[in-house]
């Protein structure tokens, strides 16, 4: 089989198998009684969601994984990008347990949280110094530029954890992060094949194929939420991915819509602080104001999308 046709079927096959398997999984979920616990501060239209299934990002990894090793290669590159979506899900399946089996609805606390995925992500920033490389490709330049190793290690391990609490935070509306999440992969599937990491470029087929299979159940009204375990592994799949193809300043523009989300909620604390109780937005992050405004679930997921889309298509042309 044609290298070049690869990622093409490694996504097809990881839609195909969250297609097939979403039924199962969601029936099992219920049976298990794993529904989502719904936050009372959040937007009341939420109220009814109480119940759905939760933690259907356990299908996606499944899904991910095997298309990547189906598909061969199965490179050192491929390995690392798998143990930090199968690690940074493993924190995320630990937060959505708790939340249901405690009835806590912020499951684990920050501090556990953090633990576990500055845990993961050194690690990877320990893999990408010694075997990738500290140099990294600047977007609009075409060249490179070598950080420090003391530099890069902390930079690398915030990129990771970065993007997977930037893509955790996007999960708010119905299909938003899946969607989202499977536009910016794709992107980047196509910027790692540019630059010669055919292996990546599978990950990433895989990555946007098992979303988009997720978003048929998971498209409003959702029969399925993909949970902290979904979120976070995906979150972490885009920035490991990004930081073995040195692509790591790329990311930002790739990925803006998650940025956008994430600075929303930034902004929302510091305006909320120095303005002693005002706030900025009626809720953060931006998802949910527009919600409060009155626009459908179904057009924040779709116009949202669309904005994804651009922001990967600039960054597609600051790179190639």
């Amino acid at each position: 089989m044609p290298v070049s046709f690869l990622p093409l079927f490694s996504g097809f096959l990881a839609f195909i198998l969250s297609l097939l398997a979403g039924p199962r999984m969601i029936a099992y979920l219920s049976r298990l009684k794993l529904g989502q616990q719904v936050r009372v501060d959040g937007p009341k239209s939420h109220l009814g969601k109480a119940g759905t299934p939760t933690m259907g990002g356990v299908l996606m990894i499944i899904a991910i994984t095997l298309a990547v090793v189906i598909f061969r290669p199965v490179t050192h590159s491929n390995v690392v990008m798998l143990f930090a979506t199968i690690g940074f899900g493993a924190v995320g399946f630990l937060d959505d347990f708790i939340k249901i089996v405690a009835r806590r609805s912020l499951g684990l606390r920050a501090r556990e949280k953090l633990v576990g995925q500055f845990g993961v992500a050194i690690l990877v920033a320990l893999y990408a110094a010694a075997r990738v490389g500290t140099d990294l490709i600047v977007p609009f330049w075409g060249e490179s530029i070598v950080l420090p190793t003391l530099v890069y290690i902390p930079f690398t391990t915030l990129v990771v954890v970065g993007a997977a609490n930037a893509v955790n935070i996007t999960d708010g509306v119905d299909g938003l992060a899946a969607g989202s999440t499977a536009i910016s992969a794709s992107a980047l599937g196509l910027v790692c094949y540019y630059f010669g990491h055919p292996d990546l470029a599978l990950f990433f087929g895989a990555v946007a194929g098992a979303c988009l299979g997720f978003a048929w159940f998971n498209a409003p009204p959702a029969q399925v939420f993909m949970g902290d375990v979904g979120s976070l592994a995906l979150g972490a799949a885009l920035g490991t991915g990004a930081v073995v193809s040195k692509t790591s300043l790329l990311l930002p523009i790739l990925g803006g819509l998650f940025v956008i989300e994430t600075v929303s909620v930034i902004l929302q604390v510091l305006y909320f602080r120095f303005t002693k109780g005002k706030r900025l937005f009626r809720m953060a992050p931006l998802h949910h104001h527009f919600e409060l405004l009155g626009v459908a679930e179904s057009k924040i997921m779709t116009r949202f999308w669309l904005v994804s889309l651009v922001f990967a298509v600039l960054g597609l042309y600051a790179i190639l």
